[in-house]
């Protein structure tokens, strides 16, 4: 506090601390007319509505922040006070605002802001990155289901009550000009595979197609299959054997194809498919033959009775040319030669109905070819029965082992069942005959030990009896002394 420079110097001396305290008396004087004030508006009926605003707004009466004036007035009174002689309640001081969002934000540096933008483009980058990631995952899935749907289709696809559904049977125009063809196209119909008429590379011949599984009946995407069925008229058949006959038995050899010679040109030009040949009505000729032949004789016989006169031949129908004789004989010793240097095997059928079910049959079969070597796929060298495969089921106790004893002993070639029987009555387990083994004192003691079992067959007044033998017996002592795995159950000891 500073004494006033124009105070009057005859005035007494009032000490400090009294000044002080009539100043903090004033102080207190005021506020309490003021807050008198206060209390006698709050009364008054102007104020009513003020005073409910103010309690809608959030604050009681007693709560209710000063005014702007008041607040100056009150500060005015006691800013020349101390702070520990005059302090304020905290509701009259003026609010102050410290919250964050109004804080004035301070200046990047140039680094900072090139931090922020490279933390930005990193993180940007990253989401890509997984983006990417996610729709390569995604591919790579859809990709596998598409492979596994395809794998599984194509498995359906191979199964014999849907492999023929995929079929197309390839048939040549020439083929069906002949008396059988409709006959042969109704019967690939009815078997429920499509039948395509188009001009094959080998005339008269049948090939067939196998359709892609997701493919539609429209559509071309067609396998093509090796094998192929060739229909040969009996007049070419006749003339190839001809001259088979002429070059193996006569030497006249290039003077006309043989039927090896022909078979082989058509392998040359096409390698990748697998040829057989059909013959329709070829007893005819041969009954044509024969009765030719007879006449021949009846006539010659005729010629003699009359006096030795030489007969006229005539050729009969209109003077066409008459198919060379071949007899039985030689026209199987032909066939024979052409499965032996070709591979291609000649079927002979009498009607147009067998061609028909022979398509039939071979339709079926080229369909189920497939199925079929994947099935034989079992990984083992040797053939297994169905009921082997099975197995025999053993349970805790030990029941079914002597059935597997049994079978075991029945895997050997020509081993019955009444043969295994005995073995089994003399030696319930491999164990016991091991130790039958054991006490032998000779290798050829040992290999006939089983010689000699007797072996039983059917019953009562029908009953037989023979024994085993030293074949099977030496097998059974190979099989159950010998240490080396490729040793062969048929060699010598």
């Amino acid at each position: 506090m500073m004494i006033s420079s124009d105070s009057d110097d005859n005035a007494p001396y009032v000490p400090l601390a009294q000044r002080l305290k009539q100043r903090q008396d004033n102080v207190i004087s005021a506020s309490s007319t003021v807050a008198n004030e206060k209390d006698a508006e709050q009364y008054s009926p102007s104020n009513l509505a003020g005073s409910q605003l103010s309690c809608q707004n959030g604050f009681s009466e007693s709560e209710r922040p000063l005014s702007v004036h008041q607040v100056r007035t009150v500060s005015r009174g006691v800013s020349d006070v101390p702070d520990e002689m005059a302090t304020l309640p905290q509701q009259w001081l003026p609010p102050t605002d410290t919250s964050p969002a109004k804080r004035k934000p301070a200046k990047r540096t140039a680094e900072e802001i090139q931090a922020s933008r490279e933390e930005a483009l990193r993180r940007r980058q990253a989401r890509e990155a997984q983006q990417r990631g996610k729709e390569v995952l995604r591919q790579e899935q859809e990709r596998q289901r598409a492979e596994k749907k395809a794998l599984a289709e194509a498995a359906k696809a191979l199964r014999p009550e849907e492999c023929i559904k995929h079929m197309v049977v390839a048939v040549d125009p020439a083929l069906l000009q002949l008396e059988g063809g409709g006959t042969l196209l109704a019967s690939v119909q009815a078997l429920g595979c499509s039948c395509a008429i188009e001009k094959q590379p080998l005339p008269r011949s049948v090939s067939w197609m196998r359709r892609a599984p997701c493919a539609q009946p429209d559509d071309g995407q067609c396998v093509p299959e090796a094998h192929v069925v060739m229909h040969m008229t009996v007049d070419d058949f006749i003339t190839l054997i001809h001259g088979y006959i002429q070059e193996e038995r006569h030497g006249r050899s290039g003077t006309s194809p043989t039927l090896t010679s022909w078979v082989q040109e058509q392998q040359r030009r096409h390698p990748t498919k697998i040829l057989s040949l059909v013959v329709i009505e070829l007893e005819k000729y041969f009954r044509s033959q024969k009765s030719q032949s007879q006449k021949r004789f009846r006539e010659a016989v005729a010629g003699e009775e009359r006096g030795g006169g030489q007969v006229k031949k005539r050729r009969r129908n209109g003077g066409a040319e008459v198919l060379p004789e071949v007899s039985r004989v030689e026209l199987e010793e032909a066939v024979v030669h052409l499965q032996l240097h070709t591979g291609v095997s000649v079927h002979f059928l009498s009607t147009w109905k067998d061609f028909s079910d022979h398509i039939t049959m071979t339709t079926k079969a080229v369909a189920e070819a497939p199925f079929k070597r994947e099935r034989e796929k079992t990984g083992f060298s040797f053939h297994l029965e169905s009921e082997w495969a099975g197995g025999q089921r053993v349970d805790k106790a030990g029941k079914g082992l002597l059935q597997v004893w049994k079978r075991q002993i029945q895997q050997f070639n020509r081993v019955s069942p009444d043969m295994a029987s005995a073995i089994l009555a003399a030696y319930p387990s491999p164990q016991l005959l091991r130790k039958a083994y054991n006490q032998c004192k000779s290798d050829r003691e040992k290999i006939s030990l089983l010689s000699d079992l007797l072996i039983r067959r059917g019953e009562g007044v029908t009953s037989t009896t023979r024994r085993v033998g030293p074949e099977l017996s030496k097998r059974l002592f190979l099989l159950m002394n010998c240490c080396d795995p490729e040793q062969s159950l048929d060699s010598t000891v």
